[in-house]
């Protein structure tokens, strides 16, 4: 140690330093802030924050957003702390629509424009433009957050209008925005198809898209980030009995889905993807009949060989499994929609 660098010396350390620490170390001297201001030190130092106990629950309702800890022995919320936002807003009507290192894609419901926001440095950047881009619609649109090859963040955005599809990609990079070509099928189009936010995984996009009644038609919708291609694969093979709901989740770099089907009991059953074919990981006894309403908002959450599903309100059910502890939570349907998010706290930055 006492050969290398002293530059080399302070990196190593401050890369492994909370993002909240960050920010305050930049006033040290101007040395520092230089450092701590590059996008490779960003790089570096989000690759060594994406851990389960940097990952923190954002929570919003009529009055408040606050972020919470999440404790891994206790299964449960740590103490919250409230949040300002720092963008004009109405009433706390802020959509969270998809989530990627720490930036969060969010909409504001009164005015319909999408911004990228960090929570912990608090940055954020307005994506609409005069050219009609950069405006969502619920139940109409699609968001995705990746990264390309190149390190740039971008934003996918799907919009279906009038049996018309729009595909525009957003860069951080270049700050605008472009539109590419995705042929489907026009039945994928109408509204009675539900489209998820999209996953990132692998170099990936993934979207379900669901048909919203009993028997309907359920796929994976798949975006190659790098050769902005797009693809169709199957659904895990469910019953179709049931109102049918699949959670994509990356753990690790691999792709996973809660897939939940049921309309006065629910089975939960959790599938990982090898290729392009599902392969059951374990599923859970049928939950004992609930509300649809807390259906809604219901967590699953996997640590310690226990399985729990949750709500806001507490625990909910318990499977006990014999697989590997995932360490970490996984929020679901509206919880994660309109609700809140589970993020990792980094600094990156919504603008370069």
């Amino acid at each position: 140690m006492a050969d290398l660098p002293v530059h080399t010396i302070v990196l190593e350390i401050l890369t492994r330093v909370p993002a909240k620490d960050v920010g305050r170390s930049k006033s040290v001297c101007k040395q520092w802030y230089a450092l701590l201001s590059t996008q490779d030190f960003v790089r570096i130092h989000c690759s060594r924050s994406l851990v389960s106990s940097n990952q923190r629950v954002l929570l919003i309702d009529d009055l408040t957003c606050s972020v919470h800890p999440i404790i891994f022995q206790s299964n449960d919320y740590g103490p919250s702390s409230i949040v300002t936002f720092p963008f004009h807003h109405h009433n706390n009507d802020v959509s969270i629509l998809s989530h990627l290192n720490g930036l969060l894609c969010v909409c504001l419901n009164h005015t319909y424009e999408l911004l990228l926001w960090n929570p912990i440095t608090t940055a954020f950047k307005h994506l609409s433009t005069p050219y009609s881009h950069g405006f969502y619609i619920n139940n109409l649109d699609a968001i995705g957050l990746y990264v390309d090859a190149d390190d740039d963040y971008k934003v996918l955005h799907i919009k279906r209008r009038s049996g018309v599809l729009g595909v525009y990609v957003y860069s951080r990079e270049v700050d605008s925005w472009r539109n590419i070509p995705f042929i489907t099928r026009q039945e994928y189009l109408s509204p009675h198809f539900n489209w998820s936010a999209g996953t990132f995984c692998g170099g990936t996009l993934y979207f379900t898209v669901c048909e919203c009644w009993i028997g309907g038609t359920n796929v994976v919708i798949c975006f190659d980030v790098n050769s902005e291609q797009f693809k169709e694969i199957s659904f895990p093979p469910v019953p179709s009995t049931g109102m049918v709901q699949g959670v994509l989740v990356n753990e690790k770099n691999e792709l996973h889905m809660f897939a939940n089907t049921g309309m006065f009991e629910m089975t939960i059953d959790l599938w990982t993807l090898q290729g392009d074919y599902w392969i059951k990981v374990l599923s859970c006894p049928p939950i004992p009949p609930i509300s649809l309403s807390l259906w809604c908002d219901i967590t699953h959450y996997v640590t310690n060989g226990n399985w729990f599903v949750m709500t806001k309100l507490g625990k909910l059910f318990t499977i006990e499994m014999d697989m590997k502890p995932f360490e970490c939570f996984y929020p679901v349907t509206w919880f994660r929609g309109f609700k809140g998010a589970v993020f990792v706290e980094t600094i990156v930055s919504p603008s370069i």
